[in-house]
Formats: structure tokens, sequence, C-alpha cells
């Protein structure tokens, strides 16, 4: 653990472990830490919180376990904390109202998915998972009050959800003034020299400074990074900014970790180049070093080097290159490709046709009925080569080859 500490100087850990980040709270005790850790060969512990509510991520929420992954790769050790506990709550974080609770039962089947998920940018061999249900399912009512005895009502009030709420006359209830001092007291529980989170957790993540000192330990030092910027997101030439709505399923404009590797791969050729550069910050593992020589060559070799580390990385690096391959013969070149799934689909008993929409929700085309009714009406649809135009059209018995969008081909026999 030593070795890996030693391999940068503090100041340059600290240069990759902050890069993208919104807060910063504080450099200098941060870079005080780092310099401590590599005098004594001892890691920092560096804690981020899940909430086991969405279980299917994109790339969005990875941007915060690439910033894990980072202080992995310096030899740190990180928690990948689950709030099992603090998940029955439910976060009031940005919520106009309170938000429903998570039955046990639900936190468990999400926090199984999420341990799967993660591994995918984590190392799983430096990795430490905890639930905060040890330590707060062993404390009584009496030490939940005390421990809400620790911190005053108006600094809670000092929140901008909860100030919203209260000066408009909306409900707040108690129990969600107990999700930022659960939270804060994890990073108590777990002595957590820096904590991670989203810039939308600065308040609960300040929490834990609180909480900490109020303790005698030493305060952590936060780090929150941005909601990262979907697909569609361009460069606003008046500020230099990128701007665009965050990265969204309801949206449209993401990439899920667990889509297919020529799916990920094109969209994420569609990007812009300045958009391409934020991801390089905020998703890559490359050093700032290597992603500065990259900008010194075509954009287009830096998208197709990113495209390609970010499939190899929730997929494996010949996935990487089958799909580069199949993106240059289908977009680049307009060919039909080599290979073609299929899938066989039984028309309902007593039924001679299909509908399309049906057809393309059945082969995973169309994540509803819906979806596949607006890609026909828009033209992303062509059957045996020829785009398809009505939305309420149906099929026969036979074989099929459609088309969806540019890149997804499947030969479908309804039979």
């Amino acid at each position: 653990m030593s070795d890996l500490l030693r391999q940068a100087t503090p100041q340059e850990q600290l240069q990759e472990l902050a890069r993208g980040a919104i807060d910063l709270v504080t450099s200098e005790e941060l870079l005080a830490r780092l310099q401590k850790s590599v005098d004594a060969g001892v890691p920092l512990t560096v804690k981020a919180g899940f909430d086991p509510t969405a279980p299917d991520l994109h790339l969005g929420h990875t941007v915060l376990l690439q910033r894990m992954a980072r202080f992995q790769r310096f030899g740190h050790r990180v928690v990948f904390l689950i709030g099992d506990f603090t998940g029955r709550i439910g976060d009031p974080t940005g919520k106009s109202a309170a938000r429903p609770p998570l039955t046990q039962e639900q936190v468990l089947a999400n926090a199984e998915t999420y341990k799967t998920q993660v591994y995918r940018v984590l190392d799983p061999e430096a990795t430490e998972i905890r639930f905060n249900s040890e330590w707060f399912g062993a404390m009584s009512s009496a030490d939940m009050i005390g421990l809400a005895a620790r911190y005053p009502v108006a600094r809670m009030l000092e929140r901008d959800d909860f100030a919203k709420r209260y000066r408009e006359g909306r409900s707040i209830a108690i129990h969600e003034f107990l999700y930022p001092l659960v939270q804060g007291y994890d990073s108590v529980a777990l002595k957590a020299d820096v904590e991670l989170g989203g810039s939308d957790q600065l308040f609960n993540l300040l929490v834990g400074r609180d909480l900490q000192r109020d303790f005698a330990q030493r305060p952590q030092v936060v780090i929150t990074g941005p909601l990262l910027e979907g697909l569609d997101a361009r460069l606003d030439p008046a500020t230099g900014k990128i701007v665009g709505d965050k990265m969204s399923k309801s949206l449209g404009n993401y990439v899920g970790i667990a889509e297919a590797p020529q799916e990920q791969f094109g969209k994420l050729m569609s990007i812009t180049d300045d958009l391409m550069w934020r991801y390089y910050e905020l998703l890559s593992g490359r050093s700032l070093s290597e992603i500065a020589a990259l900008k010194q060559g075509h954009p287009k070799a830096a998208k197709v080097a990113f495209a390609k580390e970010m499939v190899a990385r929730f997929h494996n690096a010949a996935a990487a290159d089958a799909a580069e391959a199949h993106f240059e013969q289908v977009i680049v070149r307009k060919e039909r490709p080599d290979e073609v799934e299929i899938r066989m689909m039984a028309l309902p008993e007593g039924q001679e046709r299909m509908p399309l929409a049906a057809v393309l929700e059945g082969a995973g085309l169309a994540s509803s009925r819906g979806e596949a009714r607006r890609l026909v009406a828009q033209g992303g649809v062509s059957i045996d080569g020829a785009r398809a135009g009505d939305p309420q059209a149906e099929l026969a018995a036979g074989t099929y080859e459609l088309k969806v969008g540019k890149r997804r081909f499947m030969r479908v026999t309804i039979a």
C-alpha cells in the first residue's frame, strides 16, 4: 500500500483527485493530509455514500465512482457505503416534498445490483463495502435523540430545499431533518478523512464535518463533483462552458453502463468535440497529462480512444475493438453489418398479424410500444431496407430485417 501512496507526490495526487471538482473544502487540508499519508505510509479513508434507489446506472452515475477509482490508484482506502438505513428514511435533497422511504426488501435488492455494477469502475480487491445499518441498527431511540440534539434546527433551515419549503408553507417532516444527521454520522463512524458526493449533496457533507468536530475527530475534507451533462449538451460560445440537460434516462441523452458495446460506442461517437473533452476530464482513467497529449492530435482519434476506453471498462477490450469495427462498417462506410442478431417471436394465439410497435418492444429495440411508435413516426425504423412510415403498421408471419436508428440491426422471424 505504501508503494502506491508514494507513486506520486502529494501535489500530483491533489491535481488528479480534485480534477473537475465543484467544491473542495479545503484544498489546503487535503494537501496536508496527502503529505501526511505519504510520509507515514498510511492511506486516507475515503468515503462515498449511496442510497440504493437507482440500480440501473448510466455514465452520469460513474463520475463519482471514477473519482473514487483515482483515490484507489493512489493507494487510499475507499469505502463504498450503502445507505440501507438512510434509504429507509428517504433523501429529501432537492425535493419539493418528502420522498417515500424504501422497504427493506427494496433496499437489499437494489444494493446487490449496485455491488455488481460498481465493480465495472472500482477495483473489487481495493473496495470496502459497508452498510450504515451496521451502526444505526445498534442505536437506541435515546441514542438517536442524542444525535439530533447535536444540531440546531436553524442550521437545518439553511438548506435551500428546506428553506424554500418553509417559506412556502409546505410540510417538512421531522424525519427529513434526520437524513443529513445520519449521513453526517456515517463519517463519524468510519472516521472518514475525505467524503465525496455530488454538488447537490454539499450541505449534507458539511454536516459530517460539523459532527466530526463535535465528536472530537478531525473534520473530513469534502469534494463534490458536477452532474454530468447528457449526450446532446453543447459548448456555449458566450460563456465557454458546456450547457445542456444532465444525463438522464428519461431524456434519452444517456449511455447506460449495461448497454450493448455497439450502442455505447456509437452514442459516444455522436457527441461534440467540446463535450468529449469534458467527458475525458470527468470519466477517463487517463491522467491530465495524457489527455493534454491527446489534445495535440486529431479530435476523431481522441473520440475513438475515449469510446473504446468506456466500452472496455464496462465490457472488455475485445468488445471495444468489435464496436469500433462495427461503427466504421455501418456508420462510416454505411454497409450492412456482417453479423445480425436473430430473434424469434410468436404470433398471439388466433391472430395472423402483430403490431410493429409490439415487435420492436418484444425484440428490445424499443423500451415500450409508445417509444416504438414514436421511432416509426420520426422515420427511425426501416423494414428490409425500406423506411417504415405508419406507427400503427402490422407485420404478418415471416422474416424481416429491422433497422432502428443508424446502428441497430436485427433479423426477426414471426411465426
